[in-house]
């Protein structure tokens, strides 16, 4: 590299491959780079560790991004990067075969920390999650017209990570002022609108495919009861599979609408309801309304580890509850996307709740996201979807 970038030193011996170096250990640099800006990361001997961005005013102080010493980090690196992680989703995973709405990045699991995308149809999500990446975006978004010509793009940062990561996100599309157009997509054969400027987040959880894919092939003739259902993802594939009757609930009534537009779009009957799960399932109960297949699937519960503790005892009301619908014999479907709650602490909680419930649970299969959501060995913090199908024998 000809260009002298700022150098950040390390207080203590590091052996760590994970890409997250914290303020505590790190030396202050004299003068402070900007949030965002790339930087090298030397050990406190002076020896070289890697590449990546730095932010002063982050809690994680450095994203190392790259390991060679002779490699920039520039227009060309991110380009290399995004076309390997879009050659996995087409040539190893054949994500096209199946569906046009799949995830494209997936921050620390493609080496491109603080970074998400996700595709549906000719439109395109990115989501920022470090200043670094929001600083360098227009190598992204070349890149990305690079891998899928023609796309349209939108972008976005929630404003809890602009205000943790010191960034002020200006909304932005690429047809220009405006938002972006809703997308339909086509998984496993189903329609589903996917809206990024409507709903939450980025718009269709394409994380669920295999789980909502698996499960529907379970639902034909069955009563189905989809709590906390969004827009109406595992139910609409409930019903297109042959379910008898489904039923979808949730508080949102903006979701709600999304998720009727969905069953329109599969000629599928749902009923859907707007209520909070909790009384509803009490009603249920009391009034001895039980289902062949239940599925559980709430929204992130906390993204403080303070709270982990409250988000699991709220896992086990809810678990209880809904445990008291289902048929003996019946199938149970519960899921988790707290990246904070572990696999072990979830399942743990079900088992809980199965007990309080007087239920004996058959655990038949336990998953997460898709292979589109892969990753690292080293940064467990990538992995945030919990799954956990189940038989109800009593």
């Amino acid at each position: 590299m000809n260009e002298v970038i700022p150098t950040i030193r390390l207080r203590n011996a590091w052996r760590s491959t994970h890409p997250w170096i914290f303020q505590k250990l790190i030396d202050k640099p004299v003068q402070r780079p900007k949030p965002g800006s790339i930087v090298d990361v030397t050990g406190s001997d002076g020896v070289w560790i890697g590449r990546g961005f730095y932010n002063g005013h982050s809690r994680i102080a450095l994203r190392v991004l790259e390991h060679d010493p002779d490699v920039a980090i520039d227009a060309a690196w991110f380009a290399a990067k995004i076309g390997e992680a879009v050659r996995l989703r087409r040539e190893l995973l054949k994500l096209d075969e199946v569906s046009d709405a799949w995830r494209v990045v997936h921050s620390e699991g493609d080496n491109l920390s603080g970074l998400v995308v996700d595709r549906y149809a000719d439109l395109l999500v990115v989501e920022f999650f470090s200043a670094g990446m929001y600083r360098h975006r227009e190598w992204i978004y070349e890149a990305l017209r690079a891998q899928f010509p023609g796309c349209r793009l939108h972008a976005f940062a929630d404003e809890h990570v602009q205000k943790q990561e010191s960034f002020d996100f200006k909304p932005w599309n690429s047809a220009g002022s405006g938002p972006a157009a809703p997308a339909i997509i086509t998984e496993h054969g189903i329609r589903f609108r996917a809206d990024p400027a409507g709903a939450h987040k980025t718009g269709f959880f394409a994380d669920q495919r295999e789980n909502r894919e698996w499960l529907s092939r379970q639902c034909a003739g069955k009563r189905v009861l989809d709590l906390c259902c969004n827009t109406g993802g595992f139910g609409v594939y409930a019903a297109v599979r042959g379910a008898s009757e489904v039923i979808g609930i949730d508080i949102d009534n903006d979701v709600l609408e999304i998720a009727r537009g969905n069953a329109k779009l599969n000629d599928a009957r749902i009923r859907f309801v707007q209520a909070d799960i909790f009384p509803w399932l009490r009603d249920a109960a009391a009034q001895g309304e039980q289902f062949d297949v239940v599925i559980l699937d709430p929204a992130k519960m906390t993204r403080d580890r303070e709270q982990v503790i409250p988000a699991l005892k709220k896992y086990l009301d809810m678990n209880k509850l809904a445990l008291a619908t289902v048929k003996p014999g019946g199938l149970f479907a519960t899921f988790s996307c707290t990246g904070l709650v572990s696999e072990e602490q979830f399942l743990d909680m079900l088992r809980r709740a199965g007990y309080y419930a007087g239920r004996t649970l058959q655990v038949l299969k336990v998953s997460g996201a898709g292979a589109d959501h892969p990753w690292r060995a080293d940064v467990p913090e990538s992995r945030y979807l919990k799954a956990a199908f189940c038989r109800v024998l009593d």
